[in-house]
């Protein structure tokens, strides 16, 4: 009896060790970022130099595609890590160097040479480490070049950086390298894409703001036009609809793009004695980004006859001298917006907004 209790016990034993997590050698990390509504997460092990500066790159990690002499591959890149795949999911289509990646999960390689990179992104995403590489599986191969740097990084890493609205440099960091590449993102598709695919669920349609939210990136944008006029029209006049500032301005401005002038203008003068002094400031400001600076500039006069004694009224006047070059009108009404507000983070950014008129830049990129 005691000779089959025994291996069962040792069985179950084995089985509870597998459940556990313990310490590895090479940690496991994820670092992921939004490049534009992207989510980009890379999930990978991280093996420490230990001591082995100048053995890592063409020795232990060897040049090229090489045979490991384990598994199936007789030419295999670097996992890009330890231990299991390194893998990269995307949200969305993007661009990695310029070149297509569908979205998906991806497991990431890399055959590094002492110049430059190949990055491989493959199907297969869960796989231990490369030995089994399958060129057949591969999505995308994108050549990088190899950075040498002066600082030492002990465990290896990835990180994004130089980020802007639809583009991000990640960077693989390991010893004195740096393999950086750029993932890039068609913003405005991929916005208007995530509206339309959530404009018929019941939670985005049952509130006005979000139809506006979404017929306003369209113009603001220029993009989309004619579906943005009719996610518009039903911020407007669906039962969740509600015929305020920000909907009819958003109509109107979509009206117009269209060619419907006449009709723009009869919907504007509606909406504008329904809108407060902020309503009508971000309006003017909406009409500055868009290149559109003599009626930006009516729209913020229009505001301060409607509230002089508004911050934001003032604040408007402010940009708008600015932007016609009349230095000392928009020096004069920053003064008197600073004065209007009670705080000071706020009253900090208007200082500094004057800082920048008194300096001649451009101020349209303030809120």
């Amino acid at each position: 009896m005691r000779n089959i209790v025994l291996p069962i016990l040792l069985c179950m034993s084995l089985a509870v060790m597998g459940q556990v997590k313990t310490p590895r050698g090479s940690k496991m990390a994820a670092v992921s970022e939004q490049v534009g509504v992207t989510d980009v997460t890379i999930s990978y092990s991280r093996p420490g130099v230990g001591g082995r500066e100048g053995k890592i790159w063409g020795d232990l990690v060897p040049y090229g595609f090489v045979d490991y002499h384990y598994g199936t591959s007789k030419a295999a890149p670097w996992r890009a890590g330890a231990n299991e795949n390194t893998t990269i999911d995307v949200s969305t289509d993007v661009a990695v160097g310029g070149k297509l990646l569908p979205a998906g999960k991806y497991g990431f390689f890399v055959a590094m040479g002492p110049e430059k990179a190949t990055l491989v992104f493959s199907k297969d995403n869960n796989a231990w480490g490369s030995f089994y590489y399958n060129p057949a599986q591969d999505v995308l191969r994108v050549e990088v070049p190899v950075v040498r740097t002066t600082e030492s990084v002990e465990r290896l890493k990835y990180e994004f950086a130089e980020e802007t609205d639809s583009s991000a440099v990640v960077s693989l960091l390991w010893e004195k390298v740096r393999i950086p590449f750029t993932v890039s993102v068609d913003l405005k598709k991929t916005q208007v894409d995530a509206y339309r695919h959530a404009f018929n669920s019941g939670a985005f349609y049952a509130y006005w703001q979000n139809m506006q939210q979404a017929a306003d990136f369209c113009l603001v944008n220029d993009v989309n036009i004619e579906e943005g006029l009719s996610w518009a029209d039903r911020s407007i006049n669906t039962y969740f609809g509600e015929a305020n500032f920000r909907t009819l301005s958003t109509y109107a401005g979509l009206l117009e793009k269209v060619g419907r002038k006449r009709e723009a203008d009869s919907v504007m003068k509606v909406a504008l004695p329904k809108g407060n002094a902020q309503d009508i400031y971000v309006y003017g400001s909406k009409l500055l980004r868009m290149k559109r600076v003599k009626e930006a500039v009516e729209i913020y006069k229009t505001n301060y006859e409607k509230s002089p004694k508004d911050w934001l009224a003032n604040l408007g006047m402010a940009k708008g001298c600015a932007v016609m070059g009349d230095k000392a009108g928009a020096l004069k009404y920053a003064d008197v917006s600073i004065a209007l507000v009670q705080d000071k983070g706020t009253k900090d950014y208007i200082a500094k907004m004057k800082q920048d008129i008194a300096a001649g830049k451009d101020i349209a990129g303030y809120f």
